[in-house]
């Protein structure tokens, strides 16, 4: 019997740890990666701008070939929205929608992810004039984790977790781009 109020009193301690973490860490994240890329900046957010674009330099795009795929509205301008549902647990099911747009400058989205867990996050491109030929592009994500969950930011590692799929991301728009 000892050795059963041992256990549940450590269980209890750990759980108050685990909770009394959670409350001093922080919720928000926010992971950005940028690259430049050597084309003018016109034609580069010409091409970001339009979220079906993703399908050929986006990491999560990429990782199911066969995901189901919907779009509502106009791609390019607010209010679109493109969807997807994959069978595989590492893409899972959501959708984008293009929030607002700074023509040439900035296009902001939502992502509303409904599988594996929910959530709703932001994302965003930038482009900014390096020179006549070359712009820097940035791709960000940032969102809450809620309490709880937050307690495992530090372990989840999101921004090398994000972080690596956007650098490959805007690695192969920067291929993708410079051969065209």
């Amino acid at each position: 019997m000892r050795i059963i109020k041992k256990i549940i009193l450590i269980l209890v301690v750990l759980i108050g740890l685990f909770l009394l973490a959670a409350l001093i860490m922080k919720k928000d994240y926010a992971v950005e990666r940028e690259v430049v890329i050597n084309k003018p900046k016109d034609s580069i957010f010409n091409y970001i701008k339009y979220v079906k674009n993703q399908d050929h330099f986006s990491v999560w795009n990429q990782k199911d070939p066969a995901m189901k795929k919907t779009s509502s509205g106009t791609d390019g301008q607010i209010g679109f929205v493109y969807g997807w549902d994959s069978a595989k647990e590492d893409v899972g099911a959501g959708e984008q929608e293009i929030k607002k747009i700074t023509n040439g400058e900035r296009i902001d989205f939502e992502l509303r992810f409904t599988r594996p867990f929910e959530s709703t996050d932001n994302a965003y491109f930038t482009t900014e004039a390096v020179s006549a030929t070359q712009t820097k592009v940035k791709w960000g994500f940032n969102g809450k984790m809620p309490f709880p969950m937050n307690a495992m930011m530090p372990i989840m590692g999101m921004e090398d977790m994000l972080g690596k799929d956007l650098q490959k991301g805007l690695d192969d728009l920067k291929v993708l781009l410079e051969k065209q």
